[in-house]
């Protein structure tokens, strides 16, 4: 039976729904293993979306212990693990009409 057949369902902490979840953890920390049983694969892609708009705003090093630990803190406060305010970032969404 190939994973396209029967995905692995979780109920996704961001989007409050029932959604197909990562094929495996993104991270090999405890954290990358809440993430892969609570964060749908829809919700994962939203925030690599996001994550840029993060790291161009604030030019962010993420090889340096601060801009992980800030990269960390935003992914947890994003999907919603943890409490407090998303770091506000540069970019706006087209206008439409």
């Amino acid at each position: 039976m190939s994973d396209n057949e029967n995905p692995r369902l979780v109920e996704c902490i961001k989007l409050k729904k029932k959604l197909p979840g990562l094929k495996k953890p993104p991270f090999p920390t405890p954290f990358g293993q809440e993430i892969y049983e609570n964060v749908s694969e829809e919700a994962w892609k939203q925030w690599l979306t996001e994550s840029v708009r993060i790291i161009n705003t604030y030019r962010l090093d993420l090889s340096s212990r601060e801009g992980t630990e800030f990269m960390l803190k935003q992914m947890k406060v994003w999907f919603g693990f943890e409490e407090g305010q998303v770091a506000a970032t540069a970019w706006t969404p087209p206008k439409e009409g």
